[in-house]
Protein backbone atom coordinates (compact mmCIF):
# COMPACT_ATOMS: atom_id res chain seq x y z
CA UNK A 1 0.00 0.00 0.00
CA UNK A 2 1.49 3.13 -0.91
CA UNK A 3 2.55 6.06 1.57
CA UNK A 4 -0.63 8.30 0.24
CA UNK A 5 -3.58 5.03 0.41
CA UNK A 6 -2.31 4.52 3.96
CA UNK A 7 -2.97 8.34 4.38
CA UNK A 8 -6.52 7.81 2.96
CA UNK A 9 -6.89 5.24 5.06
CA UNK A 10 -6.32 7.04 8.25
CA UNK A 11 -9.26 10.04 6.82
CA UNK A 12 -11.37 7.38 6.03
CA UNK A 13 -11.57 5.48 9.38
CA UNK A 14 -11.19 9.21 11.27
CA UNK A 15 -14.08 10.45 9.71
CA UNK A 16 -15.68 7.28 9.71
CA UNK A 17 -15.91 7.29 13.41
CA UNK A 18 -16.47 11.45 13.52
CA UNK A 19 -19.96 10.65 11.35
CA UNK A 20 -20.95 8.37 14.30
CA UNK A 21 -20.16 11.14 16.76
CA UNK A 22 -21.86 13.65 14.73
CA UNK A 23 -25.23 11.72 15.06
CA UNK A 24 -25.06 9.71 18.43
CA UNK A 25 -23.97 12.99 20.49
CA UNK A 26 -27.21 15.30 18.87
CA UNK A 27 -29.08 12.05 19.45
CA UNK A 28 -28.33 11.61 22.83
CA UNK A 29 -28.88 15.32 24.14
CA UNK A 30 -31.12 16.65 21.53
CA UNK A 31 -33.43 13.46 21.88
CA UNK A 32 -32.15 11.05 24.61
CA UNK A 33 -32.15 13.79 26.79
CA UNK A 34 -35.05 15.91 25.68
CA UNK A 35 -32.20 19.23 26.24
CA UNK A 36 -33.67 22.52 24.85
CA UNK A 37 -32.50 24.56 21.87
CA UNK A 38 -30.32 26.48 24.13
CA UNK A 39 -28.47 23.33 26.06
CA UNK A 40 -28.30 21.23 22.94
CA UNK A 41 -26.18 24.45 21.48
CA UNK A 42 -24.02 24.90 24.82
CA UNK A 43 -23.32 21.16 24.46
CA UNK A 44 -22.28 21.65 20.92
CA UNK A 45 -19.63 24.66 21.84
CA UNK A 46 -18.41 21.67 24.97
CA UNK A 47 -17.49 19.89 21.99
CA UNK A 48 -15.71 22.62 19.66
CA UNK A 49 -14.44 24.73 23.12
CA UNK A 50 -10.86 22.66 23.15
CA UNK A 51 -10.45 23.40 19.49
CA UNK A 52 -10.71 26.85 20.07
CA UNK A 53 -7.82 26.78 22.78
CA UNK A 54 -5.64 24.33 21.32
CA UNK A 55 -5.82 24.23 18.11
CA UNK A 56 -2.50 26.46 17.43
CA UNK A 57 -1.23 24.65 20.31
CA UNK A 58 -1.77 21.33 18.81
CA UNK A 59 -0.74 22.57 14.89
CA UNK A 60 2.61 23.85 16.69
CA UNK A 61 3.16 20.73 18.49
CA UNK A 62 3.10 18.81 15.33
CA UNK A 63 5.51 20.71 14.18
CA UNK A 64 7.82 20.46 16.28
CA UNK A 65 7.36 16.90 16.67
CA UNK A 66 6.55 15.68 13.96
CA UNK A 67 2.52 15.22 12.74
CA UNK A 68 2.59 11.28 12.40
CA UNK A 69 3.66 11.34 16.23
CA UNK A 70 1.13 13.39 17.27
CA UNK A 71 -1.86 12.47 15.16
CA UNK A 72 -1.66 8.88 16.20
CA UNK A 73 -0.88 10.10 19.65
CA UNK A 74 -3.93 11.93 19.71
CA UNK A 75 -6.23 9.59 18.12
CA UNK A 76 -5.38 6.94 20.80
CA UNK A 77 -6.12 10.04 23.43
CA UNK A 78 -9.33 9.75 21.39
CA UNK A 79 -10.50 6.19 23.03
CA UNK A 80 -10.84 7.55 26.56
CA UNK A 81 -13.89 9.64 26.16
CA UNK A 82 -15.12 7.08 24.40
CA UNK A 83 -14.48 4.58 27.08
CA UNK A 84 -16.14 6.93 29.41
CA UNK A 85 -18.93 7.21 27.19
CA UNK A 86 -20.12 3.35 27.30
CA UNK A 87 -19.10 3.00 30.96
CA UNK A 88 -22.22 6.09 31.41
CA UNK A 89 -24.62 4.46 29.47
CA UNK A 90 -23.60 0.63 30.44
CA UNK A 91 -24.53 1.76 34.13
CA UNK A 92 -27.44 3.77 33.62
CA UNK A 93 -26.08 7.02 34.87
CA UNK A 94 -26.18 9.05 30.87
CA UNK A 95 -26.65 12.74 32.25
CA UNK A 96 -26.40 16.07 30.22
CA UNK A 97 -22.93 16.74 32.29
CA UNK A 98 -21.44 12.78 31.02
CA UNK A 99 -21.75 14.48 27.76
CA UNK A 100 -20.01 17.82 28.22
CA UNK A 101 -17.36 15.74 29.51
CA UNK A 102 -17.11 13.50 26.74
CA UNK A 103 -17.13 16.46 24.49
CA UNK A 104 -14.70 18.77 26.38
CA UNK A 105 -12.67 15.20 25.80
CA UNK A 106 -12.75 14.24 22.21
CA UNK A 107 -12.52 18.59 21.88
CA UNK A 108 -9.10 18.08 23.48
CA UNK A 109 -7.95 14.83 20.89
CA UNK A 110 -9.48 17.15 18.03
CA UNK A 111 -7.62 19.64 18.37
CA UNK A 112 -4.71 17.81 17.99
CA UNK A 113 -5.79 15.03 15.51
CA UNK A 114 -6.40 17.97 12.53
CA UNK A 115 -3.62 20.12 12.13
CA UNK A 116 -1.19 16.73 12.32
CA UNK A 117 -3.50 15.16 9.73
CA UNK A 118 -3.55 17.83 7.23
CA UNK A 119 0.51 18.16 8.00
CA UNK A 120 1.14 14.81 7.14
CA UNK A 121 -1.18 15.43 3.46
CA UNK A 122 1.99 17.52 2.06
CA UNK A 123 4.15 14.91 2.41
CA UNK A 124 2.07 11.83 0.41
CA UNK A 125 0.90 14.61 -1.83
CA UNK A 126 3.90 14.97 -3.98
CA UNK A 127 3.34 17.30 -6.70
CA UNK A 128 -0.77 17.15 -6.80
CA UNK A 129 -1.69 18.94 -3.72
CA UNK A 130 -4.96 19.85 -4.95
CA UNK A 131 -6.08 16.42 -6.35
CA UNK A 132 -4.51 14.82 -2.95
CA UNK A 133 -6.85 17.37 -1.27
CA UNK A 134 -9.84 15.76 -3.03
CA UNK A 135 -9.25 12.50 -2.39
CA UNK A 136 -8.55 13.32 0.91
CA UNK A 137 -12.03 15.49 0.60
CA UNK A 138 -13.90 12.28 -0.42
CA UNK A 139 -12.58 9.93 1.90
CA UNK A 140 -13.63 12.74 5.01
CA UNK A 141 -16.76 12.24 3.87
CA UNK A 142 -16.94 9.08 2.37
CA UNK A 143 -15.91 7.58 6.01
CA UNK A 144 -19.17 9.94 7.06
CA UNK A 145 -21.30 8.49 5.39
CA UNK A 146 -20.87 4.94 6.66
CA UNK A 147 -20.15 6.46 10.69
CA UNK A 148 -23.99 7.80 9.38
CA UNK A 149 -25.27 4.52 8.53
CA UNK A 150 -23.91 3.02 11.63
CA UNK A 151 -25.34 5.47 13.86
CA UNK A 152 -28.89 5.21 12.42
CA UNK A 153 -28.97 1.54 14.27
CA UNK A 154 -28.60 3.09 17.45
CA UNK A 155 -32.45 3.35 17.78
CA UNK A 156 -32.65 -0.81 17.06
CA UNK A 157 -29.61 -1.76 18.90
CA UNK A 158 -28.94 0.25 21.45
CA UNK A 159 -25.52 2.86 21.56
CA UNK A 160 -23.23 1.12 23.32
CA UNK A 161 -22.59 -1.37 19.87
CA UNK A 162 -22.32 1.60 18.31
CA UNK A 163 -19.28 3.01 20.62
CA UNK A 164 -17.32 0.06 20.40
CA UNK A 165 -17.63 -0.08 16.74
CA UNK A 166 -16.22 4.10 17.08
CA UNK A 167 -13.69 2.89 18.95
CA UNK A 168 -12.53 0.06 16.43
CA UNK A 169 -12.48 2.75 13.53
CA UNK A 170 -10.18 4.93 15.87
CA UNK A 171 -7.71 2.31 16.74
CA UNK A 172 -7.96 0.90 12.79
CA UNK A 173 -7.30 4.79 11.55
CA UNK A 174 -4.26 5.44 14.14
CA UNK A 175 -2.83 1.99 13.28
CA UNK A 176 -2.75 2.94 9.28
CA UNK A 177 -1.20 6.85 9.92
CA UNK A 178 1.45 5.03 12.29
CA UNK A 179 2.36 3.31 8.91
CA UNK A 180 2.96 6.18 6.59
CA UNK A 181 6.84 6.39 5.99
CA UNK A 182 7.01 10.02 7.21
CA UNK A 183 10.91 10.91 8.40
CA UNK A 184 11.06 13.92 10.55
CA UNK A 185 13.13 15.26 12.68
CA UNK A 186 12.26 16.67 15.96
CA UNK A 187 13.06 20.85 16.12
CA UNK A 188 14.04 20.68 19.78
CA UNK A 189 17.32 20.99 19.92
CA UNK A 190 18.33 24.86 19.65
CA UNK A 191 15.15 26.17 22.21
CA UNK A 192 13.77 24.84 25.10
CA UNK A 193 10.19 23.30 24.04
CA UNK A 194 7.61 25.41 25.64
CA UNK A 195 9.90 28.76 23.65
CA UNK A 196 9.83 26.45 20.25
CA UNK A 197 5.74 26.40 20.73
CA UNK A 198 5.86 30.17 21.10
CA UNK A 199 7.93 31.08 17.95
CA UNK A 200 5.97 28.73 15.84
CA UNK A 201 3.05 29.90 16.68
CA UNK A 202 4.30 33.75 16.08
CA UNK A 203 5.77 32.85 12.72
CA UNK A 204 2.82 31.20 11.72
CA UNK A 205 0.11 33.96 12.76
CA UNK A 206 2.91 36.06 10.27
CA UNK A 207 2.16 34.22 7.75
CA UNK A 208 -1.23 33.83 7.81
CA UNK A 209 -1.91 37.45 8.36
CA UNK A 210 0.55 38.73 5.46
CA UNK A 211 -1.07 37.01 2.91
CA UNK A 212 -4.69 39.03 1.67
CA UNK A 213 -6.22 35.27 0.34
CA UNK A 214 -5.21 33.26 3.85
CA UNK A 215 -7.36 36.17 5.72
CA UNK A 216 -10.17 35.85 3.35
CA UNK A 217 -10.04 32.42 3.77
CA UNK A 218 -10.86 32.60 7.22
CA UNK A 219 -12.90 35.14 7.27
CA UNK A 220 -15.50 33.05 5.19
CA UNK A 221 -14.45 30.35 7.93
CA UNK A 222 -15.77 32.19 10.34
CA UNK A 223 -19.04 33.01 8.95
CA UNK A 224 -19.15 29.21 7.73
CA UNK A 225 -18.75 28.81 11.84
CA UNK A 226 -20.94 31.04 13.22
CA UNK A 227 -23.76 30.57 10.67
CA UNK A 228 -23.67 27.25 8.90
CA UNK A 229 -22.40 25.08 11.49
CA UNK A 230 -24.80 26.40 13.78
CA UNK A 231 -27.48 26.07 11.37
CA UNK A 232 -26.40 21.93 11.12
CA UNK A 233 -25.18 21.40 14.35
CA UNK A 234 -27.95 22.68 16.21
CA UNK A 235 -31.21 24.13 14.22
CA UNK A 236 -30.97 20.90 11.95
CA UNK A 237 -31.85 18.76 14.95
CA UNK A 238 -34.29 20.51 16.93
CA UNK A 239 -35.86 21.04 13.40
CA UNK A 240 -35.85 17.50 13.17
CA UNK A 241 -37.47 16.82 16.54
CA UNK A 242 -40.03 19.50 16.29
CA UNK A 243 -41.19 19.40 13.08
CA UNK A 244 -40.38 15.87 12.13
CA UNK A 245 -40.87 14.25 15.32
CA UNK A 246 -37.47 12.88 14.54
CA UNK A 247 -35.64 9.82 15.67
CA UNK A 248 -31.48 8.85 15.55
CA UNK A 249 -32.65 7.38 12.18
CA UNK A 250 -33.41 10.49 10.52
CA UNK A 251 -30.56 12.14 12.00
CA UNK A 252 -28.44 9.80 10.19
CA UNK A 253 -30.13 10.21 6.99
CA UNK A 254 -30.13 14.20 6.80
CA UNK A 255 -26.67 13.42 7.90
CA UNK A 256 -25.81 11.26 4.59
CA UNK A 257 -27.47 13.28 2.62
CA UNK A 258 -25.08 16.09 3.10
CA UNK A 259 -22.34 13.47 3.39
CA UNK A 260 -23.40 11.93 -0.30
CA UNK A 261 -23.74 15.68 -2.01
CA UNK A 262 -19.80 16.28 -0.35
CA UNK A 263 -18.87 13.14 -2.26
CA UNK A 264 -20.34 13.58 -5.25
CA UNK A 265 -18.47 16.78 -5.58
CA UNK A 266 -14.95 14.90 -4.88
CA UNK A 267 -15.94 12.62 -8.14
CA UNK A 268 -16.56 15.35 -10.40
CA UNK A 269 -13.42 17.09 -9.57
CA UNK A 270 -11.12 14.31 -9.95
CA UNK A 271 -11.73 14.14 -13.77
CA UNK A 272 -10.95 17.48 -14.40
CA UNK A 273 -8.13 18.18 -13.05
CA UNK A 274 -7.26 21.10 -10.71
CA UNK A 275 -9.67 24.16 -10.20
CA UNK A 276 -8.06 27.03 -12.36
CA UNK A 277 -9.59 29.67 -9.79
CA UNK A 278 -10.14 28.23 -6.66
CA UNK A 279 -11.14 31.49 -4.39
CA UNK A 280 -13.93 32.15 -7.03
CA UNK A 281 -15.29 28.66 -6.61
CA UNK A 282 -15.13 28.72 -3.30
CA UNK A 283 -17.27 32.31 -2.53
CA UNK A 284 -19.52 31.18 -5.31
CA UNK A 285 -20.63 27.74 -3.35
CA UNK A 286 -20.52 29.42 -0.28
CA UNK A 287 -23.42 32.21 -1.78
CA UNK A 288 -25.43 29.11 -3.25
CA UNK A 289 -25.21 27.00 -0.32
CA UNK A 290 -26.65 29.43 1.78
CA UNK A 291 -29.31 29.99 -0.45
CA UNK A 292 -30.05 26.41 -0.22
CA UNK A 293 -29.75 25.79 2.82
CA UNK A 294 -32.28 28.26 3.70
CA UNK A 295 -34.77 26.73 0.84
CA UNK A 296 -34.45 23.64 3.15
CA UNK A 297 -35.44 24.75 6.24
CA UNK A 298 -38.45 26.43 4.70
CA UNK A 299 -39.40 23.17 2.70
CA UNK A 300 -41.80 21.87 5.05
CA UNK A 301 -41.20 18.48 4.08
CA UNK A 302 -38.34 15.75 5.06
CA UNK A 303 -37.75 14.55 2.05
CA UNK A 304 -37.34 17.78 0.35
CA UNK A 305 -35.00 18.72 3.26
CA UNK A 306 -32.90 15.88 2.75
CA UNK A 307 -33.08 16.77 -1.25
CA UNK A 308 -31.87 20.62 -0.41
CA UNK A 309 -29.10 19.40 2.07
CA UNK A 310 -27.60 16.79 -0.22
CA UNK A 311 -27.46 19.95 -2.76
CA UNK A 312 -25.91 21.88 -0.26
CA UNK A 313 -23.40 19.30 0.76
CA UNK A 314 -22.66 19.28 -2.93
CA UNK A 315 -21.71 23.20 -2.92
CA UNK A 316 -19.95 22.56 0.33
CA UNK A 317 -17.60 20.33 -1.15
CA UNK A 318 -16.42 22.22 -3.29
CA UNK A 319 -16.05 25.13 -0.59
CA UNK A 320 -13.81 22.88 1.55
CA UNK A 321 -11.99 21.73 -1.17
CA UNK A 322 -10.95 24.97 -2.56
CA UNK A 323 -10.20 26.82 1.10
CA UNK A 324 -7.87 23.58 2.02
CA UNK A 325 -6.28 23.96 -1.19
CA UNK A 326 -5.58 27.32 -0.86
CA UNK A 327 -3.69 27.28 2.26
CA UNK A 328 -2.09 24.69 1.74
CA UNK A 329 -0.45 25.64 -1.78
CA UNK A 330 0.64 28.99 0.07
CA UNK A 331 1.69 27.53 3.22
CA UNK A 332 5.55 27.13 3.50
CA UNK A 333 6.88 23.52 3.70
CA UNK A 334 8.03 23.74 7.14
CA UNK A 335 4.85 26.05 8.34
CA UNK A 336 2.12 23.60 6.89
CA UNK A 337 0.83 22.37 10.17
CA UNK A 338 0.91 26.10 12.06
CA UNK A 339 -1.12 27.64 8.81
CA UNK A 340 -3.79 24.73 8.36
CA UNK A 341 -3.93 24.74 12.44
CA UNK A 342 -4.72 28.96 11.65
CA UNK A 343 -7.11 27.74 9.48
CA UNK A 344 -8.73 25.02 11.30
CA UNK A 345 -9.09 27.53 14.40
CA UNK A 346 -11.08 30.23 11.97
CA UNK A 347 -13.79 27.53 11.85
CA UNK A 348 -13.32 25.72 15.49
CA UNK A 349 -12.47 28.73 17.22
CA UNK A 350 -15.81 30.32 15.96
CA UNK A 351 -17.67 27.62 16.43
CA UNK A 352 -18.79 27.49 19.84
CA UNK A 353 -19.91 31.60 19.54
CA UNK A 354 -21.57 30.04 16.46
CA UNK A 355 -23.47 27.07 18.55
CA UNK A 356 -24.88 29.73 21.00
CA UNK A 357 -26.06 31.95 18.45
CA UNK A 358 -27.86 28.90 16.86
CA UNK A 359 -29.14 28.17 20.38
CA UNK A 360 -30.45 31.70 21.17
CA UNK A 361 -31.92 32.29 17.71
CA UNK A 362 -33.49 28.45 17.67
CA UNK A 363 -35.47 29.16 21.11
CA UNK A 364 -36.15 32.91 19.70
CA UNK A 365 -37.80 32.10 16.59
CA UNK A 366 -37.77 28.48 15.95
CA UNK A 367 -35.53 26.62 13.98
CA UNK A 368 -36.24 27.04 10.74
CA UNK A 369 -36.32 30.88 11.20
CA UNK A 370 -33.00 30.37 12.89
CA UNK A 371 -31.44 28.55 9.84
CA UNK A 372 -33.18 31.27 7.14
CA UNK A 373 -31.31 34.17 9.55
CA UNK A 374 -28.19 32.66 9.43
CA UNK A 375 -28.15 31.75 5.98
CA UNK A 376 -28.97 35.81 5.21
CA UNK A 377 -26.03 36.52 7.62
CA UNK A 378 -23.49 34.61 5.54
CA UNK A 379 -24.50 35.73 2.14
CA UNK A 380 -23.87 39.24 3.78
CA UNK A 381 -20.25 38.31 4.80
CA UNK A 382 -19.88 36.39 1.52
CA UNK A 383 -20.69 39.59 -0.62
CA UNK A 384 -18.55 41.52 1.52
CA UNK A 385 -15.22 39.42 0.73
CA UNK A 386 -16.09 38.93 -2.67
CA UNK A 387 -15.57 43.04 -2.86
CA UNK A 388 -12.65 43.40 -0.36
CA UNK A 389 -10.79 40.54 -1.01
CA UNK A 390 -8.38 39.34 -3.77
CA UNK A 391 -10.22 35.56 -3.96
CA UNK A 392 -12.28 36.32 -6.73
CA UNK A 393 -9.53 37.05 -9.15
CA UNK A 394 -7.08 34.27 -7.36
CA UNK A 395 -5.57 31.97 -10.38
CA UNK A 396 -3.68 28.51 -10.15
CA UNK A 397 -0.46 28.14 -11.91
CA UNK A 398 0.13 24.50 -11.28
CA UNK A 399 3.67 26.04 -11.88
CA UNK A 400 4.05 28.18 -9.23
CA UNK A 401 2.35 29.48 -5.97
CA UNK A 402 -1.59 30.84 -5.99
CA UNK A 403 -0.78 34.36 -6.60
CA UNK A 404 -3.68 37.25 -7.64
CA UNK A 405 -4.12 37.54 -11.41
CA UNK A 406 -3.67 41.12 -13.21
Amino acid sequence: MSPRAKYLTGTFTWFAAFGIQGVLFAWLVTMVLDQSAAMVGFAQMALLLPGTLLMLFGGAVSDVLGPKRVVVSAQCFALVPLLFLIYVLTSDTLSYNAMLIYGVLMGIAQAFVTPSRDGMLNAVAGNRLQRTVVFATMMQFGGQIVGFILAGFADRFGPVPIVIAQCVLLSAGALAYSRVPISYEPQTRQHSFIRSMGRSIADGARTVIGNKSMVAVMVQNVAMAMFFMSSYLVGLPILIREVFDGSAQDLSWINMANSAGLVLTAALLLPYGDVKRPGRTLLLNHGIGALTLAAGALSGSFVWLAVFIFAWGLNGGFAIAMSRSIMQQLAPTHQVSRVMSFYNLSFMGAGPIGMLLGGFLAARYGPAQAIIISCGLMLIVNLSTTVWSPLWRLSLDDSAPLQPSD
